[in-house]
């Protein structure tokens, strides 16, 4: 299994993620915007890009630092544009996919038993033109205990982790008591964080103490602190303004590994990754 080449360190600083062994820059890239543009909340709609502009995208990230990509299933068509859009970078990205959730029609649907589990981490692969996946996160529907002790769908992952199909495993919950029980189980939790909502802390807290990794979901409240209003301004200092604030915030716990942030717009993914590199001093 080859894995992805952590001797160059870019200016965008990298955090352990727990105990995997993997580094993954303090920024992530989610990708729902290159495949989704239903049932999404963001402020204002948006134009998913085309594969020239996808292209050029993961190439900024790539060269602002950014080594870890998230998608998913239920982000519509990301996983199979992904794919040829990595093709010969493998090594440079740790790839995050996810099980339990599947967007056709323009609704949800969930499943976290161990068939769909294997089907779905077996189609990820195909989609995405490897072998491995770096992170597989259980996509929760909000019965995040349930979904841990009675579906499967863990014990699966770890199953698929022995095989060589993914190198960790974990959860994008969406309760606390979930959350604390994640971090017992998995490799890995994803969790809430950003000015408004705070009600997760402790998962983070107890991941950390757990050598668990930890990464941040909606850290600018799905675009919200991002708006037009407030978006980070290239011509003025990264360390203001609602972006900055959140992303200070985030990185000074020291359990934190990486928050995702979904942008598709060029000047918005150059001035965050600025925000989080004067973040992170």
């Amino acid at each position: 299994m080859q894995q992805p080449d952590s001797s160059v360190s870019p200016p965008l600083p990298r955090r352990p993620l727990g105990s995997t062994g993997m580094a993954t820059s303090i920024l992530g890239l989610g990708t729902v915007k290159l495949g989704r543009d239903q049932g999404v909340k963001y402020p204002s709609g948006f134009t998913i890009p085309d594969d020239q502009a996808a292209r050029q995208l993961l190439a900024q990230a790539r060269e602002l630092g950014i080594n870890l990509i998230d998608t998913a299933p239920a982000y519509g068509t990301s996983e199979e544009r992904l794919g040829p859009l990595l093709q010969g970078q493998r090594q440079e990205w740790l790839i995050c996919s996810k099980v339990g959730e599947e967007f056709c029609d323009g609704r949800s649907s969930f499943d976290f038993s161990p068939a769909h589990t294997r089907f779905s981490v077996e189609r990820s692969l195909r989609h995405l033109g490897t072998d491995y996946l770096d992170l597989v996160l259980v996509h929760s529907d909000g019965n995040d205990e349930d979904i841990i002790l009675n579906q499967g769908v863990l014990d699966t992952l770890a199953r698929l982790k022995q095989e060589g199909k993914l190198r960790a495993f974990g959860m994008s919950t969406k309760t606390v008591a979930g959350g604390l029980l994640a971090a017992e189980h998995c490799d890995c939790v994803m969790v809430t964080w950003n000015l408004t909502h705070h009600e997760e802390v402790p998962v983070i807290d107890r991941c950390h103490a757990l050598g668990k990794g930890v990464l941040i979901k909606k850290a600018l409240a799905s675009g919200h602190l991002a708006t037009a209003e407030n978006a980070p301004n290239p011509n003025e200092a990264p360390a203001t303004g609602p972006v900055a604030a959140s992303l200070a915030m985030i990185f000074a716990h020291p359990g934190v590994s990486s928050a995702i942030v979904g942008t598709i717009n060029p000047s918005h993914l150059a001035a965050n990754v600025a925000a989080a590199i004067a973040a992170a001093r």
